[in-house]
């Protein structure tokens, strides 16, 4: 009835360092495709919801002749304007929900006049990294970038 160390059943700590090793080549491998499509999709979220926004600041030009200051913001989707220029035919709000924040959880940044389009306005977000110019994730979104000639 005596039993050895030999005849006992588990792993051993070669086993064990193997699957170990091959569990860190697989996650070495897979996760930069998968950090790769998650800024992929922050920057086609930001790219949809300039789409957005830009369809909600045309039907807010549609009502009111003429869009939104850039003091008034954004934020005259949602409530009618108090301000300069007061909108004569405020019919919103024009958007369903809140502002959406951009892919980054920044706020877009909104001129009306725009400095690019100075016949109606400028719409962008910086990208991941906040500041103006930059490659891939890091490169701004604009709203004049984005629309279809």
């Amino acid at each position: 009835m005596s039993r050895t160390i030999r005849g006992a059943k588990g792993f051993t700590l070669l086993e064990l360092l193997v699957v170990i090793a091959v569990i860190a080549t697989l996650a070495a491998l897979v996760s930069p495709m998968i950090f790769r499509n998650v800024g992929d999709a922050k920057v086609s979220a930001t790219k949809a919801q300039i789409e957005m926004l830009g369809l909600a600041l045309d039907a807010y030009r549609l009502d009111n002749d003429y869009y939104p200051s850039t003091e008034q913001g954004l934020a005259a989707l949602l409530q009618r304007p108090a301000s300069e220029p007061v909108p004569r035919n405020w019919r919103g709000p024009y958007l369903k929900k809140a502002l959406p924040l951009d892919g980054w959880g920044r706020q877009f940044i909104y001129l009306s006049p725009g400095a690019q389009n100075p016949e109606s306005y400028d719409l962008l977000s910086l990208g991941r990294d906040g500041q103006k110019g930059g490659d891939g994730e890091d490169a701004d979104l604009t709203s004049w970038g984005n629309r279809r000639p």
